[in-house]
Formats: C-alpha cells, sequence, structure tokens
C-alpha cells in the first residue's frame, strides 16, 4: 500500500487503458496499490470502476482512482477521453497503452474487417490518443509512454498474422516516437508480454476466422493442440503487474523489456539468431510442415511413417525383408479376426 511519504505528497498519475480486465486491470490494482493515481481507461467505465474499488477497497470518493470511458475505434471517444484526463489530472506521468484484442486464423481467412479493426485498436487508437495528450505531456516536461506488445510483435506468427503485425507496427511505432519525445523530457517502454492467464488467450477473447475445413486444417489443428497445452503454463496477471511497476521506472529516453522468462528469451534469441533461423525454429514449435509439404494438397507424412521410410533406406535389404514377411504374416491376419468379432457383434 502507499508508504507515509507518498502520502504527504502528490501521487504520480498513470493512465492505463483497457483497466477493465486481464492485465489492465491487474496493473490498475497494484498500480493503486504503490501510491499511485490511477486513470483507468475502458469501454465500460461504471462497471469496471465498481470493479476495481472492489479489488482494491477504494472508497467511492477515493480520488486515486478515476475512471473515462474510452473506445480506441471511435475518434470521438478518444478526444473527448484525452479531454476529461486532462481536467481530472492535467499531465499523467505515464501512459500505459494496454487495450488489445485478439484473432485467429490464416492471412487468406481472416477478414479485411478485422485487420481494419486490429490496426485501429492497437495503432491507430493509441497514436490518435497519445497525440491528444502530448501537448500537456510536452509543457510539463516529462512523462514515460509505455507500449503494451507481445512476442507476436518482435516475430510475426502464423495464424495470428493480423495481431502480430499491429503489435509489430505498434512497436515501430514506439521506437520513432522515442526520438520525437526525448527532447522534451518524455521517454518510451516497450514491454514485450509472454503467455499469460487473461481472456486474450482464450475461446472468449479471441475473434476466431479459422475454418477446420479448410486448406489450413492440418496447420490449424497442430497448432491448437499445442497453444492449449502452452496455456497451461500462463503466468498471472499480477505478475505482470510487477512487471509494468518496474518499467515505470525507467529514466532512459527508449527502453524494451521482456516481461516473463518466455519473452525474454524469445528476445535474447531473436537478438543473437538470423532470422532464417528464428524461422525454423518458430516453425517447429507450432509444427508447422516444411516448405513445399502441403502442395497440392498433399498431407505431411506421420512421425511413424517418417520412421518406416528412414528405415527402408537405410536399414539392410535382408532385414527389410524380414520386417515385411512378419507384416504379412501377423498384420492382414489380425484385421480379419477384428472385423469377424466386429460383424459377430453387430
Amino acid at each position: 500500500m502507499c508508504t507515509r511519504e507518498c502520502a504527504v505528497t502528490d501521487p504520480r498519475t498513470v493512465v492505463i487503458t483497457g483497466a477493465s480486465r486481464g492485465l489492465g486491470f491487474a496493473s490498475a490494482k497494484y498500480l493503486y496499490g504503490q501510491g499511485w493515481r490511477v486513470v483507468a481507461a475502458m469501454r465500460s467505465p461504471d462497471t469496471g470502476l465498481a470493479s476495481l474499488r472492489r479489488a482494491t477497497g477504494a472508497r467511492d470518493d477515493d480520488g486515486r482512482i478515476i475512471a473515462v470511458q474510452l473506445d480506441l475505434t471511435d475518434p470521438a471517444s478518444i478526444t473527448a477521453a484525452a479531454k476529461s484526463v486532462v481536467e481530472a489530472v492535467g499531465a499523467p506521468d505515464a501512459l500505459v497503452h494496454n487495450a488489445g484484442i485478439s484473432a485467429a486464423g490464416m492471412v487468406e481467412e481472416a477478414s479485411i474487417e478485422l485487420w481494419e479493426r486490429m490496426f485501429a485498436t492497437h495503432v491507430i487508437g493509441p497514436v490518435a490518443l497519445t497525440k491528444a495528450l502530448l501537448p500537456e505531456m510536452r509543457q510539463a516536461g516529462r512523462g514515460r509512454i509505455v507500449l503494451v506488445s507481445s512476442a507476436n510483435g518482435v516475430r510475426g506468427m502464423p495464424a495470428t498474422a493480423p495481431y502480430s503485425s499491429a503489435k509489430g507496427a505498434l512497436e515501430a511505432w514506439g521506437e520513432s516516437l522515442a526520438g520525437e519525445v526525448s527532447p522534451f523530457g518524455i521517454g518510451v517502454s516497450i514491454l514485450v508480454t509472454g503467455t499469460y492467464d487473461t481472456d486474450i488467450i482464450t475461446d472468449a477473447g479471441t475473434t476466431d476466422d479459422r475454418d477446420f475445413g479448410g486448406p489450413y486444417a492440418r496447420l490449424h489443428n497442430t497448432m491448437n493442440t499445442r497453444g492449449r497445452f502452452a496455456m497451461k503454463f500462463a503466468r498471472s496477471p499480477e505478475r505482470f503487474a510487477v512487471g509494468l511497476a518496474k518499467a515505470l521506472q525507467d529514466r532512459g529516453p527508449f527502453r524494451k523489456h521482456g516481461v516473463g522468462p518466455d519473452a525474454q528469451m524469445l528476445l535474447l534469441s531473436n537478438r543473437f539468431l538470423p532470422s532464417a533461423g528464428m524461422h525454423q525454429m518458430s516453425r517447429m514449435v507450432l509444427g508447422i510442415p516444411r516448405h513445399g509439404a502441403l502442395r497440392g494438397g498433399a498431407v505431411p507424412l506421420t512421425l511413424s511413417q517418417r520412421a518406416m521410410i528412414f528405415a527402408a533406406t537405410k536399414l539392410p535389404t535382408p532385414v527389410m525383408q524380414r520386417i515385411a514377411l512378419l507384416i504379412t504374416k501377423f498384420g492382414p491376419k489380425k484385421q480379419d479376426e477384428s472385423d469377424q468379432e466386429t460383424n459377430g457383434h453387430g
């Protein structure tokens, strides 16, 4: 909770978008506990603010939690939100662009409307909100702008191209912005998140444009299985909030941090491995067939089939002949007996 020192001085103010759930909610709760004044920007401020007050134990008249309505896909909402922030707290000490949406689907499957909504939420909206607040921050000569990115923004990941592209654009914008605002005393931090247990990684929080009966079905099935397994190791949002709090202490003009061991490992690998190597590593982790494997509708060989082909090319001919005789002797007979038992009971 707030220390005696922060109680006798004006609290630092942080604006957090997407503060009604997930990483944003956990961050708002944690930073409030650390003595920050939190401006929670969200689509539904009435219900979201009530939830935050319950989570933090804040009273209804507590001025350290303020909610503003914000829809990043609506320019009028962005203008009104920025005006509300300035009227309530003046220049914020930190602006955290956390709000986001997720989607699954190949480039060929994902609708253009999804691409437009993705970039509006992750890039265009944050740019507009930042532009509206920068005059006050420049005049104050301080502030930190934090962009919450993702592992998908570091490497373009298959089946999430709209999301990966938007996060990649977010990071490039942050790097450009840092060079522009640094002379005015404003810094920029990019936080690359790993896997956290929030709605954005669940079916409920994802727009699903995957076609499990189409040409990419083989890829979808494999990646879906591996993705659900990876979610078992997702970390709690509260652990991200601790990482955000540390990033808000940054003093340099530009910083980029991985929040979570998986994100940190990805950034390290991406720094030292060539792009082709990273591509191959991602392909193997996701179980994507090799280049050309699906050409003409071909289905990739299974592990057992690959093992048989390997054996056929490596084992001596007498050994393979012996294996063939054993398969002929026992394979069809066992299948016939199974069929007879099925017919007898049918």
